[in-house]
């Protein structure tokens, strides 16, 4: 029987300042940048829940709703929603304040899929992710049709064979 971990001991928050480095020309956090700190958060929870160093699997439709602005403040909350035998899916979420006017606005969010492995490189397992709240068991739910369409996308699985996509279209 697999080990059993509440997703909420996956759960990070990180926060930066964004500065003139980080910056496009329109004074707005670059998309790269912004990614590269959605991956640290998300590889951070995925380390929380398997305890094991983990890569980058993949990153799914990252929305990039509004432009995070010179100086705010952008807080990253990152948790696992589920886990596989070696993968873990990890939600993140994105928010930029601005704190001199008082305003905070959610900006991004993604879902990334991470692989635990071992010193060599190789795959290993992880962790049952068990939900408890609402939204947890919500997004845990919502976990394996997100994975069988990443598989289908990437050419790793047939499309009739993506069951919980075909039930999820009511398609036969």
């Amino acid at each position: 029987m697999r080990k059993q971990r509440p997703v909420k001991d996956s759960f990070v928050i990180m926060t930066e300042l964004v500065l003139p480095n980080d910056t496009n020309t329109l004074n707005n956090l670059m998309g790269g940048r912004m990614m590269h700190l959605m991956d640290i958060a998300a590889a951070i929870a995925a380390q929380k829940h398997s305890n094991r160093i983990v890569v980058t699997a993949s990153v799914d439709n990252v929305s990039f709703r509004d432009a995070i602005r010179l100086g705010n403040v952008v807080t990253l909350q990152a948790q696992v929603t589920r886990a596989f035998s070696s993968s873990m899916e990890v939600h993140i979420d994105v928010w930029a304040e601005d704190i001199p006017s008082g305003t905070k606005m959610k900006t991004n969010e993604a879902f990334f899929t991470f692989v635990a492995v071992d010193q060599s490189g190789r795959p290993i397992d992880v962790p049952e992710a068990v939900p408890e709240t609402p939204e947890e068991i919500q997004l845990y739910e919502g976990a394996l049709r997100r994975r069988q369409l990443r598989l289908v996308l990437g050419g790793r699985m047939k499309p009739a064979d993506a069951t919980e996509l075909k039930a999820f279209f009511d398609i036969e």
